[in-house]
């Protein structure tokens, strides 16, 4: 095999060829009930910024496998770096469509209190799942960094960065890379090559023979997996995993993808990807795939994976109503998430802001008074 053949564990078929992916019947159902969810989620989200209810979302339709592949092989004790197409990730580990929601409506709830994009989740529980930032390949170096704490406090956590194909171009992937090749820091680097940086081709991005080899560079392993074969990406993370956590240090892992659907809801891949590619891609769709090895593991039927979606379906359209319900966040959470005591010139201002609020009525500022 050579740095470009990508690995693969489910056949055409759907046989595994005997590899054990050391999940019960109940986590490998586990696996397909989330990806079906991720796929939902992504429907009533399109549909809600159509509406104009929501503002943005990012679509994830063909990019499942890779998500909840990796999430399979990290612990809830380990840390998330994602970029913004990896809802997969969070409701793996048991973040639900309805906190999520509250993220694409930017409510009271939400927990960046409206003041980051849609899709732009952060949590601590039951995961840490950290801040998704909009900047490409910001969020690298400081896995690396939280990789790095990890090792110097003697913890036997690992740190699991996602980025796509584009991220490779940052000045944040390099440098991510060379800190963490020179501090064996335990950390996975995971490139969801899904062949478009919005509108630019992966032809146009490198001159590598792959995304993995750039690891060879940087002093560690590089290995590409073919990234809608969800068990293929659980066997190259898991390892990789072992190996950080174990002492060995990162690896670079290329998950071999594609995003069936635009770079966001603000996009339209039609105007610059070939049709026979995108009918090319929908026939490789992962969801069918593993659909697939459940029924040849005597795990799945066609009724059951359609009661299983339309489950998913009203799931993420109740949480999308109970979301829109949710009040915005108070005007006084623009302090009160700052300090955690207000300094007198910081009240100052906070009370001008009230008074503007109660004479422009743009804001829920009651009587006027500044709470805090």
């Amino acid at each position: 095999m050579t740095m470009t053949d990508p690995l693969q564990v489910i056949d055409a078929n759907g046989s595994a060829n005997g590899y054990d992916p050391g999940l019960s019947e109940e986590e490998l159902l586990h696996c397909y009930r989330t990806m079906l969810r991720v796929r939902a989620f992504d429907a009533i989200c399109l549909k809600l910024q159509r509406a104009g209810r929501i503002g943005f979302s990012i679509p994830n339709r063909g990019i499942e496998a890779t998500q909840v592949g990796a999430a399979s092989a990290i612990e809830k004790t380990d840390w998330l770096f994602p970029s913004y197409r990896d809802f997969g990730m969070a409701l793996y580990h048991g973040i639900t469509p309805l906190e999520m929601m509250h993220n694409m409506f930017g409510n009271a709830l939400d927990t960046a209190k409206g003041r980051q994009m849609p899709v732009h989740f952060s949590f601590l529980e039951p995961i840490k799942f950290y801040s998704i930032s909009s900047p490409i390949g910001t969020h690298i170096p400081q896995a690396v960094g939280a990789a790095f704490a990890m090792k110097k406090r003697g913890e036997k956590t690992v740190a699991l960065v996602s980025f796509g194909d584009g991220g490779t171009s940052s000045l944040g992937f390099h440098s991510g890379m060379n800190f963490a090749g020179v501090w064996k820091a335990p950390v996975v680097f995971l490139c969801q090559n899904n062949q478009w940086a919005i509108s630019c081709p992966s032809e146009e991005q490198t001159a590598s023979e792959s995304y993995a080899a750039k690891a060879v560079a940087y002093g560690m392993p590089g290995v590409v997996v073919d990234g809608n074969d969800l068990l293929a990406v659980r066997k190259a993370v898991l390892e990789a995993v072992e190996r950080a956590r174990s002492g060995g240090g990162p690896t670079l892992v290329e998950a071999k993808t594609f995003r069936m659907g635009g770079h966001s809801t603000a996009d339209d891949p039609t105007k610059y990807i070939p049709k026979e590619v995108l009918d090319e891609w929908e026939g490789k769709d992962p969801i069918p795939r593993f659909e697939k090895f459940l029924a040849a593991s005597g795990l799945w039927t066609a009724e059951t994976g359609e009661a299983m979606y339309k489950e998913a379906e009203e799931e993420a359209s109740a949480a999308g109503r109970e979301a829109e319900q949710v009040d915005k966040p108070g005007l006084e959470t623009i302090f009160s998430d700052v300090y955690a005591e207000v300094p007198e010139h910081v009240r100052k201002q906070g009370q001008f802001t009230f008074d503007l609020a109660r004479r422009k009525g743009e804001a829920a500022a009651g009587d006027g008074e500044f709470p805090l």
